[in-house]
């Protein structure tokens, strides 16, 4: 159901950028009252804005999966699920970004929907879905907390990150939501397909001999 939901909400986020919709004076207000926030902590929020960098969320995510992989040899190919959702962010929000056009808070185009919020949003998730497989020694009911645990930690470092991009002026609060929406797909796909396993070649037919 979230997956689904994710991407409606993706959905209507972009038809009201590219139709100039309704939705887009409130987020203009928004972004307004949040960048009177930055009086007095630049620095901080700043520093949430640049988890988003590629030098930032990246390194976390190949910690993460580093660990997983010397902890549990057998666990590669969830690594690659979440390696190929992470390759996927470039390539989906570029073409969204020439698709809407959408102006940034202080100029330019191409700020729809926000790359750094999104590479956050899907390295810390990604990197909290690999360590949520194998938290807690002790069975499956003793690692739920630590999952838990996890999951809000990565959850945290991205609505810092959103925030930050919006109060220092980078991207408009809808701009954020639509990263997290496509975050949500991306590391939903991931988990299911790690969940399935690798493809298996099919079994092949015994043909029974002819002895005439």
């Amino acid at each position: 159901m979230a997956p689904a939901a994710a991407l409606l909400l993706l959905a209507v986020a972009c038809w009201q950028v590219l139709a100039d919709g309704p939705l887009l004076g409130p987020d203009r207000d928004l972004a307004t009252e949040l960048r009177a926030a930055d009086t007095g902590a630049r620095d901080l929020y700043q520093l949430l804005a640049d988890l988003g960098n590629m030098t930032v969320a990246l390194p976390v995510f190949a910690v993460a999966a580093g660990w997983v992989l010397v902890r549990a040899r057998s666990c590669w190919w969830p690594v690659c699920c979440t390696v190929l959702a992470l390759a996927c962010v470039p390539a989906v929000v570029s073409g969204l970004k020439a698709w809407a056009g959408r102006d940034g808070p202080l100029g330019g185009e191409g700020y729809f929907p926000s790359g750094h919020a999104a590479t956050a949003a899907v390295a810390f998730g990604c990197a909290a879905l690999l360590l949520a497989a194998h938290a807690g020694p002790g069975g499956a009911r003793a690692a739920r907390p630590a999952a838990r645990s996890l999951w809000a930690a990565a959850a945290a470092l991205t609505v810092a990150n959103g925030l930050g991009l919006v109060v220092r002026g980078y991207h408009w609060p809808l701009d954020v939501v639509a990263s997290w929406c496509l975050a949500v797909v991306l590391t939903a796909a991931a988990s299911a397909a790690a969940r399935r396993g690798p493809p298996r070649p099919g079994r092949r037919r015994r043909v029974a001999p002819d002895h005439g």
